[in-house]
C-alpha cells in the first residue's frame, strides 16, 4: 500500500513537471526561437523589397474623376514569406509579416489572410497574429484606440492606417475579413489573453499611402453607382 502510494505520489510530481515544463515553453520558448525567427525574416525582407522593387509591374495610369490618377499594383507574395512589416508606434511593435495563416506561418511571426488584398491596395487587407506565444506580436492589441496609427510597408511603399475601431467577436464571425470598399486593415488575435475563447478585432482605415488617391477615387465611384 505504502509503495503504491509512492509511486502515485512521483507520478503526480511528474506529471506537474511535465505540465508546467510545457507551459513555460509555450509561453517564454516559444518567445525565444522567434525572435531568431523574425531576425532572419528582416535580413530576408530586405533582400525580397530590392528583389520586388527592380520587378514591380510599373505605375498604371487610371482615369479618375478628377484627373488621371496612379495606381500601384502588387502581386500576391508565395505562401510562407515574408513579405512586409507591420509598424505600431503606440505600442513600440516592428514585426516582420508573412503570406499565410497556418500554424507554422503564424509561429514566425504575424501572416497575412490569403483571399485577402494585400495591405496598400483597395478592399479589406486581414493580417492575424498570436498574442501569448510565438513572439506575442499582438499582446497589447487592446490598448489601441480610435486615432491610433499603424503602418504597413511592403514593396510599393509605406501605407498607413488609423484605427477606427475594436471589437470582440466569436470564432466563427468570418464576416469581419469580408472585402468593403476603401482601404481597410484588419488585424485579428485571440481573446482574452491566454485564451482562444473569443477573438479580438482593430479595423483600420488607410490615411495615407500610394494608393490613397486611387482608393478614395475608386470608393467614391464604387458609392456613386449604388
Amino acid at each position: 500500500m505504502r509503495r503504491n502510494i509512492q509511486i502515485l505520489g512521483w507520478a503526480l510530481i511528474w506529471t506537474g513537471l511535465f505540465v508546467f515544463g510545457y507551459l513555460g515553453w509555450q509561453l517564454f520558448g516559444t518567445d525565444l526561437v522567434n525572435e531568431r525567427v523574425q531576425a532572419e525574416a528582416t535580413d530576408d525582407l530586405v533582400d525580397f523589397f530590392q528583389i520586388e522593387r527592380e520587378h514591380l509591374p510599373g505605375v498604371e495610369g487610371v482615369e479618375g474623376q478628377g484627373g488621371r490618377l496612379e495606381y500601384h499594383p502588387e502581386e500576391q507574395p508565395v505562401e510562407n514569406t515574408a513579405f512586409a512589416r507591420l509598424i505600431v508606434p503606440k505600442l513600440g511593435l516592428d514585426v516582420v509579416v508573412f503570406e499565410g495563416v497556418t500554424r507554422e506561418t503564424l509561429a514566425q511571426g504575424p501572416g497575412h489572410m490569403p483571399g485577402t488584398p494585400l495591405p496598400g491596395q483597395p478592399g479589406n487587407a486581414v493580417i492575424s497574429g498570436h498574442r501569448t506565444t510565438h513572439g506575442r506580436p499582438f499582446f497589447d492589441f487592446d490598448l489601441l484606440q480610435p486615432g491610433d496609427r499603424i503602418e504597413v510597408e511592403t514593396s510599393i511603399g509605406t501605407h498607413v492606417y488609423e484605427v477606427r475601431e475594436s471589437l470582440i467577436v466569436a470564432p466563427t464571425d468570418v464576416w469581419v475579413t469580408d472585402d468593403k470598399a476603401g482601404g481597410w486593415l484588419t488585424l485579428t488575435t485571440c481573446n482574452p489573453k491566454f485564451s482562444a475563447r473569443e477573438r479580438l478585432i482593430i479595423s483600420a482605415e488607410m490615411v495615407e499611402g500610394p494608393n490613397l488617391a486611387y482608393i478614395q477615387d475608386l470608393e467614391d465611384r464604387l458609392i456613386g453607382v449604388s
